[in-house]
């Protein structure tokens, strides 16, 4: 019995390009739409103001506008140049603070986690992290009202004592432990919910490494330095690379509400230096300029953080 050779199918043309795009576009239109409002949102109020920052070059007078004021090239930036004292004190402010943020602040919801992933049974876990995310929710204003009642002159505590014939102190109005203040205040706020994504992380980790770990006798201690921290490793320094693009922004808000006990002396950084000589002191183009260079300098940071991270082998935050 014969058979006849069958016929061998032609392969299929590719696909235009064009007809792929408009399959993606009608598959995902409806999350299309659902982005729309945040791409609104983020031109409206992180891109369109951008094109204010061309006051720094002019001697901006609100009355005029920008059309009308008068160019004045680099002048604004004299004040970063020549080292203006008050700039200089600003710009000492911020890098003290940003250095307590990096070294005090950031490893601390690092910290926490691992305490909530080690010691905990996820029942506890989970009314814990409860607790703790409460003061992220809270803002500012009644932060550091909070924390006046509680610690300042006729706070809490210092009423208490005054009752029972100790000394008292006052916190608040301590020019010498401001910085510390403000430390102890966002990671009193923050810390709680910046465990969140560290969580998520530590939760990734195959429980089998901690197996094999303990099989070839390492303590708690061994495993969370050779399998925890480096599980965590790529969240750590994404989240690092981040706060870097903000590394000059150190709490505005928090800041303005507690300068007047302190002075500026001890608590004027960049953010409220740009406030007090832009807003309060009409020098627009200074303030703007000064803002301008806070920016560039968080942009290059940001790459230049992205481009270790590369060289260490970590994806960072975009792969160029």
């Amino acid at each position: 019995m014969s058979m006849a050779p069958r016929a061998e199918r032609s392969p299929r043309p590719p696909q235009a390009g064009g007809s792929r795009g408009r399959r993606r576009f009608v598959r995902d239109f409806p999350l299309i739409l659902l982005g729309i409002p945040g791409m609104l949102l983020l031109l409206t109020f992180h891109y369109f103001p951008l094109l204010g920052n061309v006051i720094a070059f002019q001697d901006y007078q609100p009355y005029l506008g920008i059309g009308d004021s008068d160019w004045v090239g680099f002048e604004n930036f004299a004040v970063i140049v020549n080292g203006d004292e008050a700039f200089l004190n600003a710009l000492k402010n911020t890098l003290v603070l940003l250095f307590l943020q990096v070294v005090v602040v950031f490893p601390a919801p690092i910290v926490l986690a691992l305490i909530l992933n080690s010691l905990m049974s996820e029942r506890w876990k989970r009314l814990v992290q409860s607790i703790l995310y409460l003061p992220h929710f809270l803002s500012w204003v009644i932060v550091v009202a909070l924390f006046q009642s509680l610690l300042g002159g006729s706070g809490m505590i210092n009423t208490w004592l005054r009752a029972n014939g100790h000394a008292t102190f006052d916190l608040i109005g301590s020019s010498d432990l401001f910085k510390l203040l403000l430390t102890s205040q966002i990671i009193w706020k923050d810390t709680g919910w910046a465990t969140i994504l560290f969580l998520a992380a530590l939760s990734q980790i195959s429980a089998e490494l901690y197996e094999a770990a303990s099989v070839d006798g390492a303590s708690p201690l061994r495993q969370i330095w050779h399998v925890t921290l480096p599980g965590i490793r790529g969240i750590v320094i994404l989240l690092l690379i981040l706060r870097l693009g903000d590394a000059l922004t150190v709490g505005f808000e928090q800041i303005i509400l507690q300068q007047g006990p302190v002075g500026i002396g001890v608590s004027e950084v960049l953010d409220t230096y740009v406030y007090n000589q832009g807003i309060l002191g009409g020098q627009w183009g200074v303030a703007a300029a000064v803002g301008l260079v806070k920016g560039i300098v968080g942009v290059v940071l940001v790459i230049g953080a992205n481009k270790l991270a590369h060289i260490f082998g970590e994806d960072g935050i975009y792969r160029s």
